[in-house]
């Protein structure tokens, strides 16, 4: 069986590890061998008591992307990557100015089957370490959308809290496995799994949309 990859994306503060081990941990559950991916600057943060500089960027993507392809040969399933190396890109070209890492990690990006983008209404939270604030969170957003519509690459958003942030990602895991594993969402499209606000990319009013605030796009 071919093993299928989830990526969650977001910036710092976003909910991606939270919704990364409690993914993993209901897909074993449910007899869905599955295996998580940990963030690898969270890990060399922690090592080196620093972050990255700019020329240590490439290796963390690269890593990063190394990590992810060896757990797709692990037998597992499903895959779950707790970032990709486009989340590394992104933060180079914010932090740094270097656009130089973005069309290797599109690639990379492009082989998941399934992306998953953390929406911003969890509150942000200071890890004493390397996150750098709300506004940095945002921005991130901004380069991660911006890429992945671009490279035409599907995305799914996810909001709300760690439950309903969870089912939803169940909902599009079982599009992927053919079976369901949660109650269908109608939001999702079935076969392809990606809902966007189809009149524009904005974060804010995507999230209305998606919560049901709003029935429609505002004029």
């Amino acid at each position: 069986m071919a093993v299928i990859t989830v990526a969650l994306l977001g910036g710092e503060s976003s909910g991606k590890t939270t919704l990364g081990l409690a993914l993993t941990r209901q897909l074993n559950a449910l007899g869905v061998s599955a295996t998580l991916v940990p963030e690898h600057l969270r890990v060399w943060c922690e090592r080196e008591g620093r972050a990255p500089l700019a020329h240590e960027q490439v290796a963390m993507a690269d890593e990063q992307t190394r990590l992810i392809d060896a757990a797709a040969q692990s037998g597992a399933e499903v895959v779950v990557a707790d970032t990709t190396a486009l989340v590394v890109a992104a933060y180079s070209e914010r932090v740094f100015n270097d656009r130089s890492l973005l069309p290797v990690s599109l690639k990379a990006q492009q082989r998941f089957n399934l992306s998953l983008l953390m929406g911003l209404d969890l509150p942000w939270q200071a890890d004493g370490l390397c996150r750098d604030g709300p506004g940095m969170r945002a921005d991130i957003d901004a380069v991660l959308r911006r890429e992945l519509q671009a490279a035409g690459i599907p995305f799914q958003t996810v909001y709300g809290g760690a439950e309903a942030r969870l089912q939803h990602a169940l909902r599009a895991v079982g599009v992927m496995l053919g079976r369901p594993l949660v109650a269908q969402d109608p939001l999702l499209e079935a076969g392809t799994g990606r809902w966007t606000c189809e009149n524009c990319s904005d974060p804010d009013c995507e999230r209305r949309l998606f919560s049901g605030l709003v029935s429609r796009h505002p004029s």
